[in-house]
């Protein structure tokens, strides 16, 4: 089975793909893109100037299709960043039709503006890799995370089976073409099952709220901006599924978004290396904070410091690792393929979570900043964000372990709300969560730092 299979569907379709400036029709985009891969065939590997654009929609399936491996590049990036993602890749080009994307003198622009159709080459290897995303870099220089062909078709498929996603469905979202949640779910999952594509550019309420589709993509920031414009939250009611990934979403979101839409958003867990692996169902419970059961095939476990693993009772709070057919092959490393980290065949997310004995799993966040280990009890930060976001007050808020010189870390909250005082706040908690689990300061801020994807940058939080 290819790996766009419905892209080679012989019944055509006008909409196959809409992006903000245009539409493609199924055999427009197979013709397009096979003469993209006889232009680039036998390159070792292309970088993409990622935009919202029938471009790169057509660039991205292109290099698919000739086996060749994808390097989306971010059109934000700064000068820096693109130019490690070219060379760090090993690019050979940089297919684009904007002359300005341009990073390192040594990686030529391929314009994709007049190439010809052609004709469809042989499906590639399942064991190749087809694209090379780069990690956030919060911990240093972006790595680049090599996933293989068989990696997203299976990803794809159990999300197909648990989300009930078929062509019948018309997938909207306006998420950025350079990350899991936008380019394989958002756009790869389509070609592969056949739904047809509304990109919105920007993931605006308004935008989403015209598109009229059955299934809606967004992050916490898009859901939080949709719940804040009732009207048009209403109008996604007639959808089938809305679904919110790439970071937790506040349990207030969820509640609100609920009460407007009559449905509860579907939560899912996921990170580059290892693609969708957790996912709550098209049918059954939805509860709010936790992000379901994991995809058919793939395994999860909670371990503690040691690696011994810990009860799955709801309440014990590890290190959560996973397995199955979605991890990566490896890292890009000194123009080489670098070994994947496993333990045992597991993958060390780096999060921390708990596992229910019905499997439902709850995401506590980062290991590193969202376990807080205060006067010898473990807390998640999120339970704390959660209950903060219960005050009228309350807009954002994020919590983080600062050092104590006697409780070893204390619980800071930064917060941005209307007028409210951080003792207010601090006795919101306290007569809602164990007093162990209360900020013990709380800093009103402007607003938080958040990466593009909406995710809030712990590591920049200071009390300065």
């Amino acid at each position: 089975m290819s790996l766009l299979a419905a892209l080679h569907d012989d019944t055509d379709r006008a909409d196959a793909v809409t992006t903000p400036d245009g539409a493609l029709s199924r055999h427009e985009l197979l013709g397009q893109a096979a003469g993209v891969a006889a232009e680039i065939a036998g390159a070792p590997i292309v970088a993409v100037h990622a935009t919202p654009t029938r471009a790169t929609v057509t660039a991205i399936t292109g290099a698919l299709l000739a086996g060749v491996p994808v390097v989306p590049v971010p059109p934000d990036a700064g000068e820096l960043e693109r130019a490690h993602i070219l060379r760090d890749s090993g690019a050979t080009l940089l297919l684009s039709d904007d002359a300005g994307a341009a990073g390192s003198p040594g990686v030529p622009i391929m314009p994709l503006t007049g190439v010809r159709p052609g004709s469809v080459p042989p499906e590639p290897d399942a064991q190749r890799p087809a694209l090379v995303l780069y990690t956030s870099g919060t911990t240093g220089l972006p790595k680049g995370v090599v996933i293989s062909r068989s990696a997203i078709a299976a990803d794809l498929d159990g999300l197909a089976e648990i989300w009930q996603w078929t062509a019948g469905d018309t997938l909207v979202h306006g998420l950025p073409l350079y990350h899991v949640h936008g380019l394989v779910l958002g756009l790869l999952g389509p070609l592969r099952h056949g739904s047809p594509l509304i990109h919105t550019g920007k993931p605006t309420p308004q935008a989403y709220a015209a598109a009229g589709g059955s299934l809606y993509f967004g992050v916490p920031t898009v859901w939080s901006r949709i719940a804040g414009a009732p009207d048009a939250a209403r109008a996604l009611s007639a959808a089938r599924l809305l679904v919110s990934g790439s970071a937790p979403l506040p349990v207030p979101v969820f509640d609100t978004l609920l009460q407007l839409t009559g449905q509860a958003p579907v939560e899912r867990y996921g990170m580059t290396e290892t693609l969708i692996t957790i996912s709550t169902r098209a049918t059954g419970d939805r509860r709010p904070g936790h992000v379901g059961l994991p995809l058919p095939g793939v395994g999860t476990r909670l371990v503690d410091e040691s690696g011994a693993e810990l009860p799955a009772d709801g309440a014990t709070i590890g290190h959560l690792q996973v397995n199955g057919p979605t991890l990566l092959k490896g890292y890009l490393r000194d123009g080489g393929l670098a070994p994947a980290g496993l333990v045992d065949g597991w993958f060390p997310t780096g999060d921390v979570a708990t596992i229910g004995a019905d499997g439902w799993h709850r995401i506590v966040g980062r290991a590193s900043t969202d376990l807080i280990k205060t006067g010898g009890y473990r807390v998640g930060a999120g339970e704390v964000e959660d209950t903060l976001l219960l005050h009228p007050a309350v807009r954002e808020a994020a919590v983080i372990g600062t050092p104590h010189a006697d409780l070893g870390e204390q619980i800071t909250a930064f917060v941005v709300a209307d007028p409210v005082s951080p003792d207010e706040l601090i006795q919101f908690v306290a007569q809602r969560l164990a007093a162990h689990k209360r900020p013990r300061v709380v800093h009103l801020v402007d607003q938080l730092p958040r990466n593009a994807m909406g995710k809030v940058q712990k590591k920049q939080l200071t009390a300065g």
